[in-house]
């Protein structure tokens, strides 16, 4: 893929598509690609996670192995998994298992953090970013929460 084939494929993840292509260039230059064959494991949970993956091809099952039967979510193209990891310390709470060939985009916490400090716009639309989600899932929980004392009366 070319650099503007980079860019536009990072622009089409939510996050990413907050910054402005200046910001995504540093990111797509950084990131690096890793190819990982059918039933690879991508990594564990419990480990420390050092930065997020973007499905290029291909797909992931992510599993909590809670459960004999969990199967896990499956995740393929433009997903980004681990993006707090991009920001902060954090473990990983699945583990990431290739359902078939898979590709995906590493983009280290480092690598992240660089090119916020060098756009500061971009941290700024993403700070709003993380605000507008906060308060939709604060929405969400209060509806939950109003609807478990309904039925707790």
């Amino acid at each position: 893929m070319s650099l503007d084939d980079d860019i536009a494929f990072f622009r089409q993840v939510p996050l990413f598509a907050a910054l402005d292509k200046e910001a995504v260039r540093i990111l797509a230059i950084g990131a690096e690609t890793r190819s990982f064959q059918s039933g690879s494991i991508l990594f564990y949970a419990g480990e420390l996670a050092d930065g997020g993956y973007i499905v290029l091809e291909g797909s992931l099952s992510l599993e909590s192995g809670t459960y004999a039967e969990d199967k896990g979510r499956v995740v393929g193209p433009g997903t980004l998994i681990g993006e707090l990891a991009m920001l902060t310390d954090m473990v990983w709470q699945f583990t990431a298992v290739a359902r078939e060939p898979v590709t995906v985009v590493r983009v280290t916490r480092n690598l992240f953090r660089k090119m916020l400090e060098g756009y500061p716009a971009a941290a700024v639309a993403l700070r709003d970013l993380f605000a507008k989600r906060l308060d939709g899932w604060q929405g969400e929980l209060n509806a939950v929460k109003k609807m478990m004392e309904k039925g707790s009366r």
